[in-house]
């Protein structure tokens, strides 16, 4: 019974801290390149640890539009209907290199606690 527990509390840690990063995630995925919405779902989920769905990356790809982080175009498909290429704006550019350099500030704080935090 506390295996199950313990459990579904990873799972929760996991979704927790995958809210914050995933949207810097998909801007990290569109640097010099432009993708259409489901491309970002695949590719995201080939990760270990990301568990995304389109019921995730739609709604962050919405919201990096509506905040002018990612511009869209409307493209043709060969394979189907046509699709809608998102990519970086300038706007989106500076967002990104501001979440990696706090990233990297954030991320060396907690592996300072998780590796030194009874000795501090």
């Amino acid at each position: 019974m506390w295996y199950n527990t313990v459990m579904a509390d990873n799972q929760a840690l996991l979704t927790q801290m995958r809210k914050g990063a995933v949207e810097y995630c998909v801007l990290a995925l569109l640097v010099g390149r432009e993708r259409y919405g489901y491309e970002l779902v695949q590719i995201l989920s080939q990760v270990e640890g990301m568990l995304v769905s389109e019921g995730t990356v739609y709604p962050i790809l919405s919201r990096l539009k509506r905040e002018q982080l990612v511009a869209t175009e409307w493209r043709e498909s060969s394979a189907g209907p046509p699709r809608k290429y998102y990519r970086l704006t300038p706007a989106g550019i500076v967002a990104l290199d501001e979440f990696r350099s706090q990233w990297q500030v954030f991320a060396r704080a907690v592996e300072t606690f998780l590796e030194q935090g009874g000795t501090l």
